[in-house]
């Protein structure tokens, strides 16, 4: 009996066909994604992306410790001046933090502004007797003591030495006049005088009078007594030099006296027997210490009267002030004080 054999099973050709193709395509789809992926441009788009998310990476990881301060151990110079030393305009102050030139701040303007008020004497400050008064140099005007001029003499007929600045007949006549520039509306009236020439001669006049134009600056027009001294009278001008001087003899007080028709309404207040050039005249008012205007015959005057009769205040060219209570008003009377100026 033939047996029937079964051969054994045949793949299936058709099915596998059916199955390839799906993988076929879907390895191309990979192949295609791939070949996209590394393309030109879509590269350098990803290369930024990542460049980008580096950035971001290093700039949080900087900025954190500076949210947190300055690390434990960190050295000063860590730290940005900007941080550390405000800018001067903040304050309006410098500090030894600031530029090599700063520039100039309110408290530089105020201190400068305040200066003249700390060395300027207050009224209040001058009422109290403090002797505070402006500078020697500027109270002397044109001609200061202790100072040379060279000029010229002459000399003319003193009479009986009495001159433009009124103070009456002189007990000598070694006197001068004083050239117009230098006599400066009476204020070298009463000034002593050393004068040399260039033979060596020299003596001592005092001012009191005035030498009009044209006599020029530095020039004295001394009394025919004096000049006689120095050269002979025909000789006419001579080169000399001159200085003012705070002579040791001079009167024991000084004096007082008011004008003709002076009185409380009105009054002209003169100095006399000054050891030194007088400088200015004050006299106290109910609203203070008040100068008194001078004028080309050496008196001080007072138009309304304030101050007539009440207390008066001298400043010398060096600067010393004397007050001289008690005076009357007692018109041309001479009247002694008790005060003098200091030798110098």
């Amino acid at each position: 009996m033939r047996a029937t054999k079964h051969a054994a099973p045949q793949p299936n050709r058709g099915r596998g066909l059916v199955m390839g193709i799906p993988l076929a395509l879907a390895a191309v789809g990979v192949l295609v994604c791939l070949a996209f992926a590394l393309l030109p441009g879509r590269g350098g788009a990803a290369d930024s992306a990542a460049s980008a998310a580096a950035e971001s990476a290093a700039a949080t990881e900087s900025s954190a410790p500076a949210s947190s301060g300055v690390p434990t151990g960190a050295t000063p110079s860590a730290a940005a001046p900007s941080v550390t030393s405000p800018a001067p305009s903040a304050t309006g102050t410098p500090s030894s933090s600031a530029s090599p030139t700063p520039r100039p701040s309110a408290t530089t303007a105020t201190s400068t502004t305040a200066t003249p008020v700390s060395v300027t004497p207050s009224p209040s400050a001058a009422i109290s007797g403090t002797g505070a008064a402006p500078a020697a140099a500027s109270l002397a005007g044109r001609i200061k003591p202790g100072t040379s001029y060279q000029g010229v003499a002459t000399s003319y007929d003193a009479a009986d030495g009495n001159g433009a600045c009124s103070f009456g007949p002189s007990g000598d006549l070694m006197v001068a006049a004083m050239n117009h520039t230098d006599y400066e509306s009476s204020k070298a009236c009463g000034a002593s005088v050393l004068v040399r020439a260039a033979n060596g001669a020299g003596i001592t006049v005092r001012i009191v009078n005035e030498c009009p134009l044209p006599c020029a600056p530095g020039q004295l027009d001394l009394s025919h007594e004096a000049f006689a001294k120095l050269a002979e009278l025909s000789v006419g001008r001579l080169p000399i030099t001159w200085t003012v001087l705070s002579p040791g003899t001079a009167p024991d007080t000084m004096s007082i006296r008011y004008k003709s028709g002076s009185s409380q309404w009105w009054c002209g207040i003169q100095v006399i027997g000054h050891r030194n050039p007088v400088a200015a005249l004050e006299v106290r008012t109910a609203g203070g210490w008040r100068q008194l205007a001078r004028t080309d015959y050496n008196y001080f005057l007072s138009p309304d009267g304030g101050g007539c009769g009440g207390p008066i205040r001298v400043t010398d060219v060096y600067g010393e002030q004397l007050t001289v209570d008690g005076i009357a008003v007692k018109p041309d009377i001479v009247q002694p004080t008790r005060v003098q100026f200091a030798r110098h």
